[in-house]
């Protein structure tokens, strides 16, 4: 794995779009550095470091004062790559940690101290998981104390089979980007159609996240369509992210970008503020 794969924009654009304060990005990662933070050694490909500076940074550039850092396959159980960032910008930075379905209460309770807020798991071929749904239920119950929740990230196909499974869940349940829908079949498509069925479940909740991933290119439109149905329907249980760096993707979006499709997909005062603010505020328990 000696050839490093760029996932992110050196240079951003600026956006034209200006976010209220206290807005969210409620779906990122951090890359190493290796030098400190070893990738794990059974990953796909190795990155160019994307590390807490650069996320920092990138917020600081964008008009984002709180955030949810997601752990990814690169750094594998050993979630200290976040734990860090999380200590650095303490209290407006949480975290989504990646551990096994046999982590127990008291690990849960040291990891709630650190700032985390939920587990997730992959059904996505690329991302490896070996837990069954029965024992990933089990640990919801051991999550439930806390306050924590379930994020769940799944190929479209998926959502007929695990929703059933997932109403078992004895925690609310996040669904990552958009369900990875694919957006050029549009809002009619059986697989869209079942994550709205999914959504009027009160314990689900949706990032709308990922357009860029949803979509071929950008202007992203048919994404933009599908995430403004999501946020004019359940306003009140979709929180945005924007996804940096930007793995396993078929091109490296603008964060830019991302940000000015914002008003497009929430077209009212009310809905930014509730997908920007509010719903990241309480999901999360920011203080």
């Amino acid at each position: 794995m000696s050839d490093l794969i760029q996932t992110y924009l050196s240079s951003p654009s600026k956006p034209a779009f200006k976010l209220p304060a206290n807005s969210c990005d409620a779906h990122c990662h951090i890359f190493g550095p290796a030098s400190q933070f070893p990738y794990a050694e059974s990953r796909a490909f190795t990155p160019v470091d994307a590390g807490k500076e650069k996320l920092f940074a990138l917020h600081d550039a964008l008009g984002i004062e709180r955030c949810v850092i997601v752990q990814t396959a690169l750094h594998g159980f050993d979630n200290a790559v976040v734990v860090d960032a999380m200590q650095a910008r303490k209290g407006s930075y949480l975290g989504v940690a990646l551990a096994p379905a046999s982590t127990t209460s008291q690990q849960i309770a040291e990891m709630d101290q650190q700032g985390f807020r939920a587990i997730r798991f992959n059904f996505m071929s690329h991302l490896k998981n070996s837990d069954s749904m029965e024992d990933i239920l089990a640990l919801t119950k051991r999550m439930e104390p806390f306050g924590w929740h379930l994020q769940v990230h799944f190929s479209s196909d998926l959502v007929h089979s695990l929703a059933p499974l997932l109403k078992q869940s004895a925690v609310p349940v996040m669904i990552d980007h958009i369900g990875r829908v694919d957006a050029s079949l549009g809002s009619d498509h059986v697989d869209f159609q079942g994550l709205l069925k999914l959504l009027d479940d009160a314990r689900f909740h949706i990032k709308v996240s990922g357009i860029d991933r949803i979509s071929k290119s950008h202007p992203y439109n048919d994404g933009v369509s599908l995430a403004k149905i999501l946020v004019d329907q359940f306003t009140e249980k979709c929180v945005w992210g924007t996804d940096w760096p930007h793995p396993n993707h078929h091109h490296i979006p603008d964060d830019g970008h991302l940000i000015d499709l914002i008003p497009r997909i929430a077209d009212s005062q009310e809905k930014i503020e509730k997908l920007m603010v509010r719903n990241p505020e309480q999901f999360y328990r920011f203080a």
